[in-house]
């Protein structure tokens, strides 16, 4: 079994990987150190957002799936219902214009 960071070092690294390649990112809402779940809005500046949840694919892989798409207020509403279920949740909010998130690149699943 491979072993899982913690939430908060999870958050850290993904930060420092879009500051390296000068993508903005802000925390939304700091959720449980060490094992909150982590949402990840992609705000691409023009009025749409999407947001990404860790899942399972068919296989059993982590994966990062949308949770929510379309117009941002109607991305930001499902947040803020997603965190009344869950305070312990993390949300980090992304920007970008070209729509990169960096969550498909090795090592962020």
């Amino acid at each position: 079994m491979t072993p899982r960071l913690t939430s908060d070092l999870w958050v850290s690294a993904y930060l420092k990987r879009l500051q390296l390649v000068n993508i903005p990112a802000f925390v939304i809402s700091k959720g449980d150190a060490t094992a909150g779940a982590v949402i990840i809005k992609l705000n691409t500046l023009d009025g749409a957002a999407r947001a990404f949840h860790r899942s399972y694919d068919l296989d059993g892989n982590r994966v990062w799936a949308i949770l929510s798409e379309g117009d941002e207020r109607e991305v930001d509403e499902s947040l803020t219902k997603q965190r009344s279920f869950d305070p312990d949740i993390w949300m980090i909010e992304v920007e970008d214009r070209d729509g990169r998130h960096l969550l498909d690149e090795e090592g962020l699943n």
